[in-house]
């Protein structure tokens, strides 16, 4: 909750005497006795430094609360009544009767940073069967007031997969690595190892404001086994170079603890400059998104086909400012005239009106290098082959609206 909100500004100004004490997280309500300096290491970081900040209130009290992201995002503690009731009362108030939730036109809350709901001494304090049973918790509850839950999470593979069994919908944050990494190794072999197990109640995409998320296909960092990620780390480097070179250093400068970064493997870039500014990969690229099972998201600079914009993180040092471009109208109608816009556009419209992305779907691919998916629904086909050695591909569509290729 944000340090300027009312609850909080009560609780610095009354301490104990305060309505919401209790309602924020505490180091003492996961060290008891104090947190030594393994415990503190063992704590999974989004970011450097402390996951902690010492708060004065107003009476002269001081209390070490948990501040997870930023100083200014205090962590709610869920297990305290406190924090339990304010949860419901968000449910309630989007729910209260017909009249209002009409009103609100709200049908599914999404749950950020979810991983970091529970704290556990002696754990890495992330996704831990405790963060699972929050999640179950809450899930339950919006769902018993009509209300789908989307989680947001940057994890391993594998606990997305689990996440995705408990709630509506997840993210699919490999998707835009392993989509850059099939087209810089020109192979799709970790693509559809992917394909094959990864949740179709998916929300797919390929950018978000927070950059492109690398963490998502490599071994988790969280977990002292080392579970395996999607692709090797020596190959995880390089792609995270080649997005660098294909950039020109845009990215390197935006990327890292030096530009408050949630993690290092976090690059910000805007897809497009990712790709090299290449039109024809990067429809290819939104093609392919647009192909897999699950809800197409597609982030306004992508869909705008934009560029890295430097003059924010020249001003902020917050490396996620430069994919977060301020267009002016006049910039949008511009653009929109953009052959490689009105492509997208076009691609986005297929999308949403063919009805062979409402049946089933398949995938196959002879070779590494290529990759061949399917969706068939009664007469209704749509089927994308792509060869990514030459950046081939072959769309095609048949139905009620008669025979089409796609080209661009």
């Amino acid at each position: 909750m944000s340090s300027s909100s009312p609850h909080f500004l009560d609780f610095s100004e009354l301490g104990a005497a305060s309505n919401y004490d209790g309602l924020f997280l505490t180091l003492e309500s996961v060290f008891p006795g104090g947190a030594s300096v393994v415990n503190l290491k063992a704590i999974y970081r989004p970011r450097p430094g402390s996951p902690f900040h010492t708060v004065t209130l107003k009476n002269g009290e001081q209390r070490v609360l948990w501040s997870i992201f930023t100083p200014q995002q205090i962590d709610i503690d869920v297990q305290h009544p406190q924090g339990r009731a304010y949860l419901d009362s968000i449910l309630q108030a989007l729910t209260a009767s017909g009249v209002r939730r009409a009103a609100c036109g709200v049908r599914m809350m999404r749950l950020d940073a979810v991983g970091y709901a529970k704290k556990k001494a002696v754990t890495n304090c992330f996704m831990m069967p405790e963060s699972f049973d929050f999640i179950d918790a809450f899930a339950a509850g919006a769902r018993a007031l009509g209300l789908g839950v989307l989680v947001k999470v940057h994890a391993h593979h594998r606990k997305q997969i689990e996440i995705a069994k408990r709630v509506d919908r997840v993210y699919d944050f490999a998707l835009p690595p392993l989509v850059l990494h099939a087209f810089f190794f020109k192979t799709a072999r970790y693509l559809k190892a992917w394909l094959a197990i990864r949740p179709s109640n998916a929300v797919t995409v390929h950018d978000t404001h927070d950059g492109i998320g690398i963490i998502d296909i490599c071994a988790d960092p969280a977990d002292r086994t080392g579970a395996p990620g999607l692709v090797p780390l020596a190959e995880v480097d390089k792609l995270v170079e080649m997005i660098h070179v294909n950039s020109q250093g845009q990215s390197r400068k935006a990327t890292g603890a030096t530009a408050s970064n949630l993690d290092p493997y976090q690059v910000n870039c805007t897809f497009f400059d990712a790709m090299g500014r290449d039109g024809r990969s990067y429809l290819l690229a939104r093609t392919l998104q647009f192909f897999m099972p699950g809800v197409p998201q597609v982030y306004y600079v992508g869909l705008l086909a934009g560029c890295n914009d430097m003059k924010p993180l020249a001003n902020t040092r917050v490396g996620r400012d430069i994919n977060r471009h301020h267009y002016t109208g006049v910039e949008v109608e511009n653009t929109l005239v953009e052959p490689v816009v009105q492509q997208l556009i076009a691609l986005i419209r297929l999308r949403n009106t063919r009805p062979g992305f409402n049946g089933n779907f398949a995938f196959d691919g002879a070779m590494d290098n290529t990759l061949c998916m399917r969706w068939t629904h009664g007469k209704e086909l749509a089927s994308l082959f792509i060869d990514f050695f030459d950046r081939s591909f072959d769309l095609q569509l048949d139905g009620a609206q008669g025979h089409q290729t796609l080209r661009f």
